[in-house]
């Protein structure tokens, strides 16, 4: 429940502040964020398979968004930053549905 209110009151805090974000962060947050997604969805499966760890979580969450971030910035420096972007988001949407599928099947017993 404290999750779910801390969420709320980040969206809210975000639609009113409307944030900028900085010209050179740009191009990684969409990586940023399905980075976040796929932690977020692989903590959910966890907690659903009875293994979540909180630990485990923030670490994984912090983890995924650097190491997607500079596997991006690594790419822009010796010119296939595009190639990387793509790799990045395939491997992670790969992740996010992989796990997805194991919610609903956890969920709908299917």
């Amino acid at each position: 429940m404290i999750a779910i209110i801390g969420l709320l009151i980040g969206l809210a805090v975000g639609f009113l502040a409307q944030p900028v974000v900085p010209i050179w962060l740009q191009p990684y947050l969409p990586i940023a964020v399905i980075a976040a997604l796929d932690a977020v969805f692989g903590g959910l499966r966890a907690y659903l398979d009875g293994i979540f760890n909180d630990k485990v979580f923030v670490v994984s969450f912090i983890a995924n968004v650097l190491v997607a971030g500079l596997i991006v910035f690594v790419g822009d420096q010796i010119g296939v930053g595009a190639q990387l972007t793509t790799a990045v988001v395939v491997v992670f949407g790969i992740r996010i549905f992989t796990n997805l599928a194991a919610i609903r099947r956890r969920l709908l017993k299917a």
